[in-house]
């Protein structure tokens, strides 16, 4: 047997031998993580082998994305009475789940690994209060994250003030080139 067919066995066993309080247990942690997420994405991950799978979540880790495999009707609990619930009527299928607390950290991940591994599919995704399609949420993973745009903002605000130093040293060194000149002028002389 594949290593895909066993992890899918494996966590189909796991999901539905969860009891009712083990399934409270997980919908409390997947509500935490909803609840300070500023995006969710939402993807198909049919037919990736364990490697691949592993290589995604290890990358999402170093992103600080939140990744999780959960059964739909989970997920679908989670979300009940959050910014996302809009989310829930593109819940079918087996699905990855990936939360960011930045706007296109998941977006980022999940689109930049499905360049490489076609049988991720992403379905779609959610901002606070907004849905957006596969295409979205695409779009979304080419705008530059908030650490990209802080920095940018810094470099833009720090430009002037740069300027300006500038600006001022240039007075000091024009008048001690000009005693330089006028010395050496004199030297010649």
């Amino acid at each position: 047997m594949s290593g895909v067919f066993l992890d899918i066995i494996r966590w189909s066993v796991q999901t539905v031998s969860l009891n009712r309080q083990e399934k409270a247990i997980v919908i409390e942690e997947v509500s935490a993580q909803v609840a300070k997420a500023q995006s969710i994405v939402v993807a198909e991950y049919r037919g990736l082998d364990v490697a691949s799978v592993t290589v995604l979540r290890k990358t999402a880790r170093e992103s600080g994305v939140y990744l999780r495999v959960l059964k739909n009707t989970l997920a679908r609990r989670a979300l009940v009475g959050t910014h996302f619930d809009g989310l829930s009527a593109d819940l079918t299928g087996p699905l990855i789940y990936a939360m960011s607390d930045d706007p296109v950290g998941a977006a980022k991940v999940l689109a930049t690994f499905s360049k490489t591994h076609d049988r991720l599919v992403i379905k779609s995704g959610a901002l606070p209060n907004s849905i957006l399609s596969a295409d979205g949420v695409k779009e979304l993973a080419t705008m530059p994250s908030r650490d990209e745009l802080l920095s940018k903002l810094l470099g833009t605000m720090q430009a002037p003030i740069a300027q300006f130093v500038r600006t001022l040293n240039e007075v000091p060194t024009k008048f001690v080139r000009g005693l330089a000149a006028v010395r050496d002028q004199k030297e010649a002389a």
